[in-house]
């Protein structure tokens, strides 16, 4: 009889049966391991590394699958024994990469590092993708501002070793199949995947109801292998083959505006499926993830995994105001890497091998979980008092603890009438307001998040006497025909503002977008068929200051780099984009000669002094809350001094 799911752990657990060791496993990890490195280092060389995590969970799916499988039904399965096994397999490595994150971040700015304590937070307590999830929209952090982004994938197998050994151990109670319950789960798992890929990315992304299939993936092979390996190819060189095709392939296909996991997630997960079920006596298998270099790289590929990205976030963080070349930049990454890969064989000879290789006491288990618990507090404190934010002055404290996001994104009418990538013109709602008495003018306002970040300044310009429409699409500026992979429904949303102007008839239209990401030339085909469509007025917007960083983090940057001086300066030359002046010029210009309007925020928010930072103490006052969107303050101030 089974052990009870509410076994206590033993000073001694039962001896758990393993398969037996695989060089070409650890082969396929590295493989594995390189490919994410790959996407992470050298995006434009590998752009769908990412698949690396997809062949980790069938690999952990057939391992994990067939210790529980085998231990059930020689009836010495021991839930104590296997959770101590994955505490030291798991934890040390994760708590020495945690601990130096947490230490590194307390250079970082108090809402950077207020960040970081809630990844670490969450990735000690492995729910970093439910954390991720939320996290996750337009106006959220970039991935690369997030050093622990990669553990969203262990949160998922953590929470597959949770569910995985409990639901078999209760399947074997009542004598159900091992195999229809792992090709139910597997089903529907792949279902939820090909359903909400699309609708919904991020969760098909980030869930482990969408993801569990690919461990599935693995629990079907380790039953094949226990119980019908005569399914299983003999002395098959080819299969292999093929499966390392399918893995190899989409690394060079993808890229991170692919449609994934969805369809394209079975190509490495299949291809797992088939060099692993060769098993280690086929040629590939024997002689090319077999061979020594594969086999060490997969040994260290899971503390690899763990330093490598905030290792190169590390080295963002320390370049990115640095004028290097590209090549300094790969060269950069190359050195980045390699220390990663040092830091990783040290962590496995010096901390896995020992924790994993010593004694089966439980003293070690319990110590790992206490410090594994203590991590957890350590981040929720940081979270907690904003990134220990007392040490900076009251003024630039209130400003990098400010949720700008948040206020920026009611502001901006996220999600109704500024529409995220994903979402397309049906999503439009309730985007017009519509005026109690005699209507003066009727406005639209049109372009991508920097045509909506106008919207709080013209709601409260034109007032209640106009009827003001937005109809806005992140990453989709009013330019007729723009397509990109980045923002898959823009063409149409254009056609359909084009069709709404047709039928509505607005007396003015306004044209806004960050036009450094486009070719603003191309608005003359736009501003051809407005005219056409006989609008009466059409205003063009011109860009707005761009900061090398967010706002607040350049002001902190700035008083960390003056510290005699502490207030806030009213106006800052330090960290701007050049290019924008330039531009601006060239805008006004082109307005000009097709003949329409020319509004320039850059010109109203700088001078030669610089360009004005707060508009008053409070720190919604800013005037920008990440490297270029407008509060709704400037917003505000900058429509305000749009002229007639």
């Amino acid at each position: 009889m089974i052990a009870s799911t509410t076994s206590v752990l033993k000073s001694e657990p039962h001896q758990l049966s393993h398969p037996k060791y695989r060089p070409d496993i650890d082969g396929l990890r590295a493989i594995a391991v390189l490919a994410v490195i790959g996407f992470h280092a050298f995006p434009t060389l590998m752009p769908g590394g990412y698949i690396g995590v997809d062949i980790f969970f069938v690999i952990s799916g057939f391992l994990i699958s067939s210790i529980i499988f085998r231990n059930l039904e020689e009836d010495r399965f021991s839930y104590a024994e296997f959770y101590v096994r994955r505490i030291k397999r798991i934890f040390p490595a994760l708590l020495l990469v945690l601990i130096a994150c947490l230490i590194c971040g307390w250079f970082e700015i108090p809402n950077e590092y207020k960040q970081l304590g809630k990844h670490v937070a969450a990735g000690a307590g492995f729910v970093s993708n439910f954390a991720l999830w939320k996290d996750a929209g337009y106006f959220d952090a970039a991935a690369d501002q997030k050093p622990l982004l990669h553990l969203w994938s262990l949160g998922i197998e953590e929470q597959f070793y949770i569910f995985w050994p409990l639901l078999l151990g209760f399947v074997w109670k009542r004598k159900y199949n091992f195999l229809t319950i792992t090709l139910l789960i597997l089903g529907g798992s792949f279902l939820v995947n090909v359903g909400i890929v699309h609708s919904h990315p991020i969760a098909a992304y980030y869930s482990p109801l969408s993801r569990f299939w690919e461990l599935m993936i693995g629990g079907i092979l380790a039953y094949l292998t226990l119980h019908q390996p005569h399914r299983l190819p003999k002395k098959t060189n080819w299969l292999p083959v093929a499966g390392m095709a399918m893995i190899l392939v989409p690394v060079w296909i993808l890229n991170k505006d692919s449609a994934f996991p969805g369809w394209w997630a079975l190509l490495p997960t299949v291809g797992a499926f088939l060099v692993l079920s060769a098993g280690p006596a086929a040629w590939l298998n024997r002689n090319f993830l077999g061979n020594r270099a594969f086999v060490w790289i997969g040994l260290i590929s899971y503390p690899l995994y763990l330093w490598h990205w905030p290792a190169l976030y590390l080295f963002r963080q320390l370049f990115l105001q640095q004028y290097l070349t590209h090549a300094q930049w790969v060269l950069g990454r190359v050195c980045t890497i390699g220390v990663a890969i040092l830091l990783s064989w040290l962590t496995y000879r010096l901390v896995e091998l020992p924790i994993r290789s010593g004694s089966p006491g439980i003293n070690v288990t319990y110590s790992l979980a206490g410090a594994m618990a203590i991590v957890v507090m350590a981040g929720g404190l940081i979270y907690t008092t904003d990134g220990f934010a007392y040490r900076l002055s009251p003024q630039l404290a209130g400003i990098l603890g400010f949720d700008y996001a948040h206020n920026s994104s009611i502001g901006y009418r996220m999600n109704t009438c500024l529409l995220e990538a994903y979402q397309d013109q049906k999503q439009f709602g309730n985007c017009t307001s519509y005026p109690p008495g005699k209507m003066v003018s009727d406005v639209l306002l049109w372009g991508d998040s920097h045509a909506a970040e106008l919207y709080p300044g013209f709601q409260t310009a034109i007032g209640a006497s106009s009827k003001l429409t937005q109809l806005t699409s992140s990453l989709c500026p009013p330019i007729i025909g723009y397509a990109t992979k980045a923002q898959p429904h823009c063409k149409e949303i254009n056609d359909y503002v084009m069709e709404w102007i047709a039928k509505g008839k607005p007396d003015r239209v306004v044209l806004a977008g960050l036009w450094t990401d486009y070719d603003w030339k191309q608005l003359a085909d736009t501003v051809r068929r407005l005219k056409l469509l006989d609008v009466k007025r059409i205003d063009l917007v011109g860009p707005v200051p761009i900061w090398q960083h967010s706002l607040p983090t350049q002001l902190f940057l700035y008083a960390r780099n003056n510290k005699s001086q502490s207030t806030i300066p009213d106006r800052m030359s330090y960290g701007l984009d050049p290019r924008i002046p330039i531009m601006d010029a060239s805008m006004r210009e082109f307005a000009k000669e097709i003949g329409i309007n020319y509004y320039s925020p850059y010109t109203i928010l700088c001078n030669a002094d610089g360009c004005v930072t707060m508009l008053g103490d409070t720190p919604d006052q800013l005037t920008a809350w990440d490297t270029a969107h407008l509060t709704i303050a400037a917003s505000r101030y900058v429509v305000s001094h749009f002229t007639e």
